[in-house]
């Protein structure tokens, strides 16, 4: 990992689970962290964990991303306040177990995972370093159609919803490697984790709280940590990453004729 310490690193979905200890490794690294979450007394106690962990009180700005206009918002507060950002970790997601619609008119599992990020990231792109997205192995799952980002509510899956807002992640994150090679992105699978992700419903919350083979949210953490510091000669710009290691992917979520119409769509639902 890089030596420098200092660095400005903002981590969305930060009140809890993967992102919360993604704060913790960071702070404790020196780095000056900034946490973003949508509940205030979720984020007002996580920040008092990362605090207790690492000596500092972090920064902290509430968002839901299931309103674009808070994600603006969030922007203009990110920019006012930070002149660099150093990493930006799109953590941020969501399972949602019956069809919704945003106030944005978007099915919200792709908003909450896919557009909300790719709009912040735009917004804020000219002053990053470096951008993490938490994906999954669930995008095999996935079923993307640019030309339709609503299709999932045609006779709506959660599991199908999800994977393809993850098979987005990974298209988005090298398409922006593309699109600005001047910023370092990469995606990541953290694997099966035991957070309060599926809290929804309580029988998926019992069941992950209860399932011995599921990783604890540090070691989730840990390759968002590593792509967040590591020296970038030692990664793949633009790669899908798995325990610190580049995996390969299937051809649907490494279509780069596919990430451009992700992006061109992407780019007219935030406008």
């Amino acid at each position: 990992m890089e030596e420098v310490t200092g660095r400005v690193a903002v981590i969305t979905g930060a009140s809890s689970g993967i992102g919360l200890s993604a704060a913790v490794a960071l702070a404790r690294r020196g780095d000056q962290v900034v946490l973003v979450g949508r509940d205030p007394a979720r984020l007002a106690a996580a920040a008092a964990e990362v605090r207790d962990a690492a000596g500092t009180l972090p920064a902290s700005f509430r968002a839901d991303f299931g309103a674009l206009d808070d994600v603006r918002g969030l922007a203009e507060q990110l920019r006012a306040a930070y002149d660099r950002i150093d990493v930006l970790a799109n953590n941020a997601g969501a399972i949602v177990l019956h069809p919704a619609t945003t106030v944005d008119g978007y099915e919200l599992t792709i908003q909450a995972n896919h557009l909300a990020s790719f709009l912040l990231t735009v917004l804020l792109h000219d002053r990053l370093g470096r951008m993490v997205v938490t994906a999954s192995g669930a995008h095999r799952w996935g079923n993307l159609d640019p030309r339709d980002l609503n299709r999932p509510l045609d006779g709506y899956i959660p599991l199908r919803a999800y994977g393809t807002s993850k098979q987005a992640n990974i298209l988005f994150a090298a398409e922006a490697a593309r699109q600005w090679p001047g910023m370092l992105s990469f995606s990541y699978h953290p694997g099966a984790v035991r957070t309060r992700f599926y809290n929804e419903n309580r029988l998926i919350a019992w069941g992950m709280k209860h399932t011995p083979l599921l990783r604890g949210p540090e070691k989730g953490a840990e390759t968002l940590v590593w792509l967040a510091t590591a020296d970038p000669a030692l990664l793949v710009n633009g790669a899908y990453y798995y325990d610190l290691k580049p995996r390969r992917l299937g051809a649907k979520a490494t279509d780069p004729a596919l990430a451009a119409a992700l992006w061109k769509a992407s780019e007219q639902a935030i406008s």
